[in-house]
């Protein structure tokens, strides 16, 4: 019984065009251009991943890690330094994208 070389068809064969238009060599901030950034510091922890993050501009926002932070399982502790990204609809709620070492 003769082998096939699956070209990409199968299992195992190279996968092309699989990335699904992600930029991965992209900064997190450079992807969302239409987020409000803004530097704050963590002044509460809340169950279930959530934070209270004062800005320096003074404003209270309730935000949460992003996606790629949890994934590689940075660590935020009560009175870091941090980068938050605020949606242009509700600027109380927010993304945790950069923690300042």
């Amino acid at each position: 019984m003769a082998t096939r070389n699956s070209g990409g068809g199968g299992r195992g064969g190279a996968r092309r065009g699989k990335g699904g238009g992600r930029g991965f060599g992209e900064p997190e901030e450079e992807k969302r251009d239409d987020h409000v950034k803004l530097e704050g510091t963590i002044s509460q922890v809340f169950a279930g991943g959530q934070f209270e993050v004062t800005t320096d501009a003074g404003a209270q926002v309730r935000a949460q890690l992003c996606g790629r932070m949890r994934k590689f399982r940075i660590r935020v502790i009560l009175g870091d330094r941090v980068t938050v990204a605020l949606s242009p609809y509700d600027l109380t709620h927010g993304m945790i994208v950069f923690r300042a070492k």
